[in-house]
């Protein structure tokens, strides 16, 4: 499933640059909760579909507003589905955030340290 595949390449590169990503790593942890209604994962994949397929109605090579349309069909279908998605779903996309921008930061161990003058 493309979802399942490319989710977490295009969040990890997209992640400091888009508003919205706390909601939809929240929107992909309520897809991966067994206690997550089949119907509300069936729609909440929909919109995860849509924010990783690399052609949509704005391209997102456009970042600012190429993701405007990425971002307003995740609010749609959690203006409908938000009751799906949990605290827990919220504090673990709020980790997993503030981890992949800690990664993305200069100062991250994984990167070399900018050069002393």
């Amino acid at each position: 499933m493309r979802v399942k595949r490319d989710f977490w390449p295009k969040m990890r590169k997209v992640a400091a640059k888009i508003p919205f990503a706390d909601q939809a790593l929240a929107a992909w942890y309520a897809t991966q909760d067994p206690e997550t209604p089949f119907r509300a994962k069936a729609l909440l994949l929909g919109a995860l579909a849509y924010f990783v397929m690399p052609v949509d109605a704005i391209p997102d090579v456009f970042t600012v507003v190429g993701f405007s349309d990425d971002a307003a069909v995740l609010a749609a279908v959690l203006a409908t589905l938000g009751a799906h998605i949990k605290d827990r779903h919220r504090l673990s996309a709020k980790t997993m955030l503030a981890r992949m921008r800690d990664e993305a930061s200069p100062e991250s161990p994984n990167e070399a340290p900018p050069p002393q003058k």
